[in-house]
């Protein structure tokens, strides 16, 4: 095995240690959801998400046919974050949910992860 490949198993594995620790205080609720994100070298993957009930209530990603044809080539940019953050807030507006709590996936809040956090508290989401 490559050291390449042990540093990726070594940051993978500290990235989801940094999110179960997270997700001990984090809870999304009825009456405030948890926005989650995940972020892969090509995407970046927003949820609103009911954890007592199980439910995602609205998602949006840089995956999207709609979004993937207005953003080009560049689906994995600051530019593509802030227009999933957009979205996402759109939709969970939609479906009533006016403040969430801000699931960081165990990213550092920084680059795409907070384009995206300030793309959707600009479109009215509080967290």
């Amino acid at each position: 095995m490559s050291d390449i490949t042990k540093r990726m198993k070594a940051k993978r594995a500290r990235r989801e240690k940094a999110h179960l620790r997270a997700r001990k205080r984090v809870q999304g609720t009825s009456e405030r959801p948890r926005l989650a994100v995940y972020k892969s070298l090509r995407f970046i993957y927003a949820q609103v998400i009911d954890d007592t009930r199980g439910h995602t209530l609205a998602q949006a990603s840089s995956a999207d046919p709609a979004l993937k044809e207005a953003l080009g080539k560049s689906t994995a940019g600051k530019e593509a974050a802030k227009k999933v953050g957009e979205l996402v807030a759109q939709r969970a507006k939609e479906q009533g949910v006016e403040k969430v709590v801000f699931d960081r996936g165990g990213y550092i809040y920084h680059g795409r992860v907070q384009a995206l956090a300030d793309a959707a508290r600009e479109k009215g989401l509080q967290f």
